[in-house]
C-alpha cells in the first residue's frame, strides 16, 4: 500500500478518539490477560514437568532396549555405577545417578505386600529425585553397602512397622535365583502420591546388586538436565558416550511418561476454549468500530467512488485501519503484559492455600510465569489476526454501495 494510504488510515482512526482508545484499550486488556495466563500456564507445566521428573523418572534415562515396556530382570546396562560416574564426569553434572529395579514380597512380622524396589546409590540421587527430601519419618540411605530401607507411609501403616523395625524381602534375582534379605527400615517418605506411598522403596544400589545377584548390573542410568529445553541435545551427548556394543538407548522424558505430556497438552487445548472467548468478544468489538466508522462515511465513500477509487482500494483502507488498531493494542499489551510476566516471574504469583497444599508434595508454594516468545506473541498476534479478520464484512459491504445511492442516503 501506498504512503498516502498508510497516512489516511492512521488519519481515520483518530476521528473518533474516544471509539478508538475504547477499542485498543479491549485489545491492551485482552491481550495482557492473555500474556499473563498463557505464561502462567507455560509456567505451571514446566513446574509440573519438573516436580514429576524429579519425583522418579528424571529428564533422560540410559536403559538396556526392551526394559521400558517389558522391566524384565535380565534387561540391564552392565557396570551401571562406572557408567554414571563416566557420564558426571564426562558431561561435568552431578546430576546423574545409576538405579537398579525389581519386585518383591516385604514381610513384617504381621503382614506381606508386594512392591516395586529400587537400589539408588544414596550420594547421588538426592541430586535427581525429590523423593529424599519427602521423608518424614527417620532419615534417607546413607551406606550403598547397608541393609536399610526407606518406604512410603501407606506401606508402612499397610505393614504396621516403623522406624527400627525390620522386614524380609524375597524376589528373584537377575539369573533367576532366589532372592532374600533382611532389612531395617530407617526412614519413612510421603511424597502425597497414594500408589508410591503404597507400593514403592528404596534400598542402597550395592545392597541391591549383592541381593538380586545383578554381578554389577543395573536397570538404568538417570539424568537431569539444567533446563527442558536443554533435554535433547544432553541426549545427544549422552548417546555418544555410551560404551559401543552394549546396544544402550537414550529415552527422553516424553517417551518415558507419554501420558504428562499428553495430559498437558490437552489442557493446553482446553484452556483456549476460554481463551477463544475472550478473542471473539474483541473481534466483536472491533467490528463494531469498523462497522460505525463505515456508515458515518458512507457519503465520503460515496463522493470518493464518484471520483474513481475502486471499492477494493476502500476496503483495503478498512483493512488497514483495523490492522493498525490491532498492532497498537499488540505492542501496548506485549509491553504491559511482559513488564507483569517478568515482576510475577521474578517475585513469584501465589494465593491463600496454595503453599500448604504444595508443601504436601515437596512443591514450591510459589508459581513462577515462564517468560518467552511463545507466552508473550501467541494470544496477542491471534488478537490481531481476528481484528483483522472481524474487519472484512464492513470492508466487503463497499462492494455494494453504490456513489449516487451513498451520497443521498447520508444527507
Amino acid at each position: 500500500m501506498s504512503n498516502i494510504t498508510f497516512r489516511l488510515a492512521w488519519r481515520n482512526l483518530w476521528r473518533r478518539k474516544r471509539r478508538t482508545w475504547l477499542t485498543v484499550g479491549a485489545m491492551v486488556f485482552s491481550n495482557i490477560i492473555l500474556v499473563f495466563l498463557i505464561s502462567m500456564q507455560l509456567g505451571m507445566y514446566a513446574m509440573m514437568i519438573e516436580n514429576t521428573l524429579r519425583a522418579q523418572t528424571g529428564h533422560l534415562q540410559v536403559q538396556a532396549p526392551g526394559y521400558k515396556d517389558d522391566l524384565k530382570m535380565r534387561q540391564v546396562v552392565p557396570d551401571v555405577i562406572d557408567l554414571a560416574a563416566k557420564l558426571r564426569s564426562e558431561i561435568g553434572s552431578d546430576e546423574i545417578a545409576a538405579r537398579a529395579s525389581a519386585f518383591a514380597l516385604v514381610s513384617s512380622e504381621e503382614r506381606s505386600y508386594g512392591l516395586q524396589i529400587s537400589g539408588v546409590e544414596p550420594e547421588f540421587e538426592t541430586r535427581v529425585s525429590s523423593l529424599p527430601g519427602l521423608v518424614t519419618e527417620g532419615r534417607f540411605l546413607e551406606d550403598a553397602m547397608a541393609e536399610e530401607i526407606v518406604i512410603g507411609s501407606v506401606l508402612a501403616r499397610n505393614l504396621r512397622t516403623g522406624l527400627g523395625d525390620e522386614l524380609t524381602i524375597i524376589g528373584s534375582g537377575r539369573d533367576g535365583s532366589f532372592a532374600a534379605a533382611v532389612v531395617t527400615v530407617v526412614g519413612v517418605f510421603e511424597s502425597g502420591m497414594p500408589d508410591m506411598d503404597r507400593g514403592f522403596a528404596e534400598v542402597p544400589l550395592g545392597f541391591f546388586q549383592d541381593t538380586f545377584y545383578m554381578e554389577g548390573a543395573g536397570h538404568s542410568v538417570v539424568v537431569m538436565a539444567p533446563t527442558l529445553i536443554q533435554v535433547g541435545a544432553l541426549g545427544g551427548r549422552v548417546e555418544s558416550l555410551l560404551p559401543a556394543g552394549e546396544g544402550l538407548v537414550v529415552h527422553n522424558w516424553d517417551v518415558l511418561l507419554p501420558g504428562l505430556k499428553q495430559a498437558i497438552q490437552a489442557d493446553f487445548v482446553s484452556a483456549w476454549f476460554m481463551y477463544g472467548i475472550l478473542i471473539i468478544l474483541v473481534a466483536f468489538s472491533v467490528l463494531n468500530t469498523q462497522l460505525m466508522s463505515v456508515l458515518e462515511r458512507t457519503k465520503e465513500f460515496g463522493i470518493t467512488m464518484s471520483l474513481g477509487v475502486t471499492p477494493g482500494r476502500l476496503g483495503r483502507l478498512v483493512l488497514l485501519e483495523s490492522g493498525l488498531m490491532g498492532s497498537l493494542g499488540l505492542l501496548l499489551g506485549i509491553v504491559f503484559g511482559g513488564a507483569l510476566v517478568a515482576w510475577l516471574g521474578h517475585t513469584g504469583f501465589t494465593y491463600p492455600g496454595l503453599e500448604e497444599m504444595a508443601g504436601q508434595f515437596n512443591l514450591p508454594g510459589r508459581i513462577y510465569p515462564q517468560f518467552s516468545a511463545i507466552g508473550l506473541l501467541m494470544g496477542p498476534m491471534i488478537v490481531l489476526l481476528a481484528s483483522v479478520t472481524a474487519s472484512i464484512y464492513p470492508a466487503v459491504r463497499l462492494h455494494w454501495l453504490e456513489p449516487v445511492a451513498a451520497m443521498r442516503a447520508a444527507e
